[in-house]
């Protein structure tokens, strides 16, 4: 049974969505700026970083599952979730800082990074996994479920927004930019806190709503029934559709983001656009940050009517489709040669105006994904009698961090490949590496967004399926 009967009041979506602040600082951290960090800054091999990143993705995918069936089973009198959510920020923020700023000022060994990305990883998920499995509790409407996704991913969204705007503006401006090592430990610790802040306050703010005994006593945990569980779990139909369609969307996602400080400083130049009627010096790059933040604001106001439209799978297949084409636009303008200057005002609009209507379909799509998931909740809980939200939200973290691994494990073997110079400025890179870049990032954005429209179009419950088994599973409770 819910939490809520009816509509949510804001408060709650307001606070419940906070917590996800913390998400977005940890994707910005690790999408964006991880691998270009390591790489470029510290002067690693990027494909060595990548796979380093790509075995802590792995090992952490493999504790989610551990993760989410211990949150479930945990029996207290402040429920399931919010022990771990009073727990694991604060060292959290430590171990974040840290891996910002590697001891002694040199690049760590392939098995140092290893080690401090797996253990921020692990303590993020200990945050994640008990955070959103919250929501289908709260909540069983159909449509209430898709507003507390938007919250959260609005939240989350405006959390990375600003770690890039501090990144670009506060901590790493000017010259050197994103090559200047130092500012990258004070960028770390606001982040720290800004984890802090909305997973403690999240849990706070929602205390007196979910602290109490869960209804019926779990089982004890054994790693044992742990994956038997998880197994059983992932036998779900509508789970296996759902995974195939997210595995692909989550694998452009890290494709993507671990190419965007590469795409907007070598390929674009936004750095070297002046913005008209402006304060001298801020560049295309500058205002990057403000066209994700828009994209974030129009998806708030258009997944909404979509799913009550369309439907999830429907609503998801077509912004899977959109994204592709107005991702590929600019970069189809440029190879035909009718694209402007690169170093023009005109040309970093332009592309920053097609981002906005690009991420906001790419968003869709997974807000759209995620939502499904708590719609098999109840499909599981009809065929078994037990809920597992825990499992299978850790199941989703365990796709989403393997095919985000592997989106961000193949940029840096493909940059490793056709040969970009760890310390080459922009305007530097040649136009056969620049040709190659491109071109990678065009098919594998096609392949991968064309299978999530196939899968994600084909996920088995709709509406009406959802809303009847919630009445029948509470008639037969009473």
């Amino acid at each position: 049974m819910s939490l809520v009967k009816g509509p949510l009041p804001l408060r709650l979506k307001l606070i419940h969505g906070f917590g996800a602040v913390a998400f977005g600082v940890k994707d910005t951290g690790f999408q964006f700026f991880l691998l270009f960090f390591y790489s470029q800054v510290m002067g690693m091999d990027a494909g060595l970083v990548s796979l380093a990143l790509l075995c802590a993705l792995l090992i952490d995918a493999v504790v989610d599952p551990i993760l989410g069936n211990l949150s479930d089973r945990t029996y207290t009198k402040w429920g399931r979730r919010l022990p771990w959510l009073y727990v694991a920020p604060i060292p959290l923020a430590f171990a974040w800082v840290m891996m910002w700023s590697p001891p002694g000022g040199e690049a760590p060994t392939f098995m140092g990074l290893l080690g401090i990305a797996v253990v921020v990883r692990i303590l993020l998920s200990a945050c994640e996994v008990p955070s959103i499995s919250l929501l289908p509790e709260i909540t069983s409407d159909y449509d209430e479920r898709t507003t507390l996704f938007r919250f959260r991913y609005i939240s989350g969204w405006l959390g990375g927004i600003l770690m890039m705007v501090l990144a670009y503006t506060v901590f790493m401006p000017g010259e050197g930019g994103l090559l200047n090592r130092e500012g990258y430990v004070g960028w770390a610790m606001t982040g720290g806190c800004l984890i802090v802040l909305s997973v403690m306050g999240s849990a706070w703010g929602q205390h007196k709503l979910v602290a109490h005994l869960p209804e019926t006593k779990p089982a004890p945990f054994t790693i044992k029934g742990c994956f038997e569980e998880i197994f059983e779990a992932f036998r779900e139909r509508a789970f296996l559709i759902f995974a195939a369609g997210g595995l692909a969307a989550y694998v452009n996602q890290g494709l993507t983001f671990s190419l965007t400080n590469y795409l907007t400083l070598y390929v674009w130049r936004l750095d070297t656009a002046q913005m008209p009627l402006l304060p001298e010096g801020v560049t295309a790059l500058s205002i990057y940050p403000l066209a994700l933040f828009l994209s974030a604001i129009l998806m708030f106001f258009i997944v909404g009517p979509m799913h009550k439209h369309f439907g999830k799978p429907k609503s998801a297949a077509l912004s899977a489709i959109g994204t592709v084409i107005f991702t590929l636009i600019p970069y189809m303008a440029l190879y035909a040669g009718i694209w402007p200057p690169l170093d023009t005002a005109l040309s970093g609009l332009m592309l920053l105006g097609l981002l906005i209507i690009g991420n906001t379909l790419g968003i869709v799509v997974l807000i759209s994904a995620s939502s499904m998931i708590a719609e098999i909740v109840e499909a599981y809980l009809e065929r078994t009698g037990r809920r597992a939200e825990g499992a299978f939200y850790s199941g989703n973290w365990l796709i989403q961090k393997c095919a985000t691994g592997l989106g961000i494990f193949l940029t840096g073997q493909v940059l490793s490949f056709i040969s970009f110079s760890r310390d080459a400025a922009p305007g530097e890179v040649p136009d056969t590496t620049i040709g190659s870049l491109i071109l990678f990032y065009a098919l594998a954005t096609s392949v991968l967004m064309g299978i999530a429209a196939y899968w994600l179009g084909r996920f088995p419950i709709n509406r009406e399926d959802h809303e009847a088994r919630v009445n029948a599973l509470a008639a037969a409770k009473n």
